[in-house]
């Protein structure tokens, strides 16, 4: 039961004038612009003179940037100035509505803080904390006042970033909520009310995503430059993880995923040792000016390039030569893929089951094409080109001259195991057999033929003609010139290639599916809505779509196929599918495909 509110009924936003911000780095500096611009008065209080002079400096460059592109005159801009004013003594928060904390994340430190500032606010004042990882309740619980401390939680750049996620305790009076929340809304900010567990909904689901991906880089399964690309290209992600890491700071990142992993006991948060070891070292990130990348100096976003990669040495060997294509199948992934190779001015055979299917996939193909010219992307001329370049053939026996086969038929290992049976006897020696599979190993379609060195993955993403990312999957078998010949093919049709060993999921879906998966699990706890875990994400964590408009966009039976696969795989409890998702897929909720998924939609 929550505790008696001293707040009126009355109490709003509008009476939340006075803020005093604890703390003015990157973060706190932030949310004093941010409240400045917004009309309120700030007093920005930090025990370093730097600090404050920091923050001073950072909201006259905004302003000045502000005032250049026209967004504000310079009489606002002096008005805005003349909100801050900076100080080194806590009792110059006295005068303030609200308070909000941004120390480091540090129990002692906080309570610290909270405990002096209770005796220097009035007893109506606001107490928000700016913890990520710690438990508000227990914050709260230290203070005199806990039914009117809350969390307030910014994200990183405060100006820029939407999302404010409003943390609320057993001790939290309701009216102290509503107050900060339309404050929230008056600042320009999109408010996500959440419980108090560590992570909350943005950083809760994210920093497992980041923490699977630094123990995929400790295990030297895929470089860093390959795991950062994999996502921008593969997700659309505004930065690869690792890249992202660096930004928040490998401390930060190893303090939060500790909190969360006390919280809920789940391996996928608890620290990658390679967190440990880079902070204890002092290797932070950008910040430190060195972390998962070097930098040019300490706060630099400026990364100094390192010796030779293991990628570019690979680059440089030779591969084999290839001049004529064979795509095997006739579906959506299957016409992409051709039409990419014919794009690049690849000869490109398409052979399905029947000539029929081989011809729809090339009729299929010749709207792609008209689309592009329809919009610009291509001149009538090239698109016809591109399509003289695709033969349609009923049989793979179409094959037998094609120096690369790539097979893109339905996600059953049966099935592909019988085609690269087939394609055993008709290719010539010589010829790379690619597999497109997302989920199944490599490895096994190798052993189908008599020439497993000449196998590999090429994994597309759909779709294909738009989609930049390859990932590029050797099996221990597959030769060196194979996998320099496939390197070669991608840069050819504009594609990113990224290297990666033949285990379940490669990169992306290795990353991307329990991230996914965190999220069903989210609302199955009741923890948050789909609506607030969906805005926390696009909003908190710059991502394209929510995890929920993107698990009803891929599938939901297709997302349960590969959490089954991952699961199977790595044995970890924490990627066991959520109910809530296979009880979902059972009752034939699938999606937009079918018209309900996690959302209903209209049907077409």
């Amino acid at each position: 039961m929550a505790a008696p509110s001293s707040l009126s009924p009355s109490d709003s936003a509008s009476t939340l004038r006075t803020v005093a911000v604890v703390g003015l780095g990157t973060m706190g500096s932030g949310i004093a612009e941010v409240l400045a611009r917004a009309g309120r008065d700030v007093v920005g209080i930090d025990v370093s003179p730097e600090a404050a002079a920091r923050a001073t400096a950072a909201l006259e460059t905004s302003t000045a940037r502000s005032v250049a592109k026209g967004r504000l005159t310079e009489e606002e801009r002096e008005r805005v100035l003349g909100r801050l004013r900076t100080s080194g003594d806590l009792a110059d928060a006295a005068p303030a509505d609200l308070v909000i904390e941004v120390a480091p994340e540090s129990y002692d430190v906080k309570q610290g803080i909270f405990r002096a500032l209770d005796g220097i606010v009035r007893p109506d004042a606001i107490l928000a904390t700016g913890t990520n990882a710690l438990s508000v309740t227990r914050l709260a619980a230290d203070s005199a006042r806990p039914e009117r401390v809350l969390g307030l939680h910014f994200f990183n750049p405060a100006p820029a970033m939407k999302l404010v996620e409003i943390v609320s305790s057993v001790l939290t009076a309701p009216a102290a909520v509503a107050a900060v929340t339309d404050l929230a809304v008056e600042l320009g900010k999109e408010p996500v009310k959440v419980g108090d567990r560590p992570g909350f909904v943005a950083d809760g689901l994210l920093f497992g995503y980041l923490n699977q991906a630094a123990a995929m880089y400790e295990s030297r399964y895929a470089s860093r430059e390959d795991i950062d690309a994999a996502m921008r290209f593969g997700c659309g992600l505004p930065m690869g993880p690792l890249a992202l890491l660096d930004l928040i700071g490998v401390d930060t990142a190893r303090t939060v995923l500790e909190a969360m992993y006390q919280e809920s006991r789940d391996r996928l948060h608890a620290p990658a040792p390679i967190l440990r070891q880079l902070s204890d070292a002092g290797l932070n990130g950008r910040k430190s000016g060195r972390g998962f990348y070097t930098y040019e100096a300490p706060g630099s976003a400026t990364v100094v390039p390192d010796a030779l990669t293991p990628r570019q040495d690979a680059e440089a060997g030779a591969g084999r030569p290839v001049r004529s294509v064979g795509v095997a199948g006739s579906g959506t992934m299957a016409s992409g893929i051709a039409e990419v190779f014919a794009k690049a001015g690849y000869d490109v055979v398409i052979a399905a089951r029947s000539e029929e299917k081989a011809t729809a996939a090339k009729t299929r193909i010749g709207k792609s094409l008209a689309r592009s010219v329809d919009r610009g992307r291509m001149t009538a001329e090239a698109a016809a080109q591109t399509l003289d370049r695709i033969t349609p053939a009923g049989s793979y026996d179409a094959f037998a001259e094609v120096d690369l086969a790539v097979e893109a038929v339905a996600e059953d290992l049966g099935v592909k195991q019988q085609l690269f049976a087939a394609l055993d006897k008709v290719c010539k020696p010589g010829a790379v057999l690619a597999t497109t599979t997302s989920s199944l190993p490599v490895v096994a379609c190798a052993r189908a033929t008599s020439r497993p060195r000449d196998v590999i993955g090429m994994h597309f993403f759909n779709p294909a003609p738009a989609m930049k990312l390859v990932e590029v999957v050797r099996t221990v078998l597959t030769d060196d010139d194979v996998h320099a010949t496939v390197l070669e093919v991608c840069r050819k049709i504009r594609k990113h290639p990224v290297d990666c060993g033949d285990r379940a999921g490669f990169i992306v879906n290795a990353l991307l599916f329990p991230y996914l998966n965190n999220a069903v699990k989210m609302v199955q706890e009741h923890y948050a809505t789909l609506d607030d875990i969906d805005a926390a994400m696009k909003l908190g964590g710059g991502y394209p779509m929510g995890p929920f408009e993107l698990l009803d966009v891929v599938g939901l039976d297709v997302s349960l196929a590969i959490e089954k696969v991952l699961h199977r795989e790595f044995r970890d409890p924490g990627l066991a599918p959520a109910p809530l998702l296979e009880h979902l897929v059972a009752a034939g909720c699938l999606g937009r495909k079918t018209g309900r998924g996690f959302r209903e939609y209209a049907r077409r």
